[in-house]
């Protein structure tokens, strides 16, 4: 095992097939990003199931590795595609919002587990995407005569709810749903 991170207290172990498994939907995950349907003009986009891949890890793992994954990929895309104008936005936009996305991991061993943490995970990127929309970009709303916690729980929810739905719907055919339980018995053997 790879000691990851260790404090007096607790230890977090990662296997060599768990960094794999989670290299790997983090990497799709970022592909996936970039495969946009709809692109907003002040930031967002609904995606090819990008949000969906990347809280695989938490529900492969668990949250504590979901979230963490969740904010490896959330560097990532601060890496490649960054738009900072402050700091506390660029630790809400991409560690929080990203890192949101393990919170799948709550459900990991649920019955319709992977439905539930998803559903859970959108909503933790949305109360940050909200939260920064608010706080940093709400000089926007004023474009379209609103206040500015209006306008970000609308702008925010259109791109993060629609693919929400779209991944809910392919979620429940039945060879999505079984091809998710094979992949996670396969992270676990």
């Amino acid at each position: 095992m790879i000691n990851h991170m260790t404090t007096s207290k607790s230890k977090i172990n990662f296997t060599a097939k768990q960094l794999a498994f989670c290299a790997m939907a983090i990497a799709l995950a970022f592909v996936l990003s970039n495969i946009k349907f709809l692109d907003l003009p002040m930031g967002g986009s609904i995606t090819l199931f990008s949000m969906l891949v990347a809280c695989l890890p938490g529900f492969w793992f668990g949250p504590v590795v979901g979230i963490i994954a969740g904010v490896a990929y959330g560097i990532l895309n601060l890496v490649i595609d960054p738009y900072v104008i402050f700091p506390m936005q660029l630790v809400v936009d991409y560690i929080l919002a990203f890192g949101a996305l393990g919170l799948s991991g709550f459900f990991a061993n649920s019955k319709w587990g992977l439905f539930k943490g998803y559903i859970l995970a959108v909503l933790g990127r949305y109360v940050f995407a909200v939260l920064s929309g608010w706080l940093f970009f709400g000089e926007y709303a004023a474009d379209y005569n609103m206040l500015p916690l209006p306008y970000s729980l609308v702008y925010n929810g259109i791109y993060l709810f629609a693919e929400a739905a779209l991944t809910l719907i392919v979620l429940l055919l039945p060879p999505v749903k079984n091809l998710m339980e094979k992949l996670k018995n396969m992270a676990n053997e």
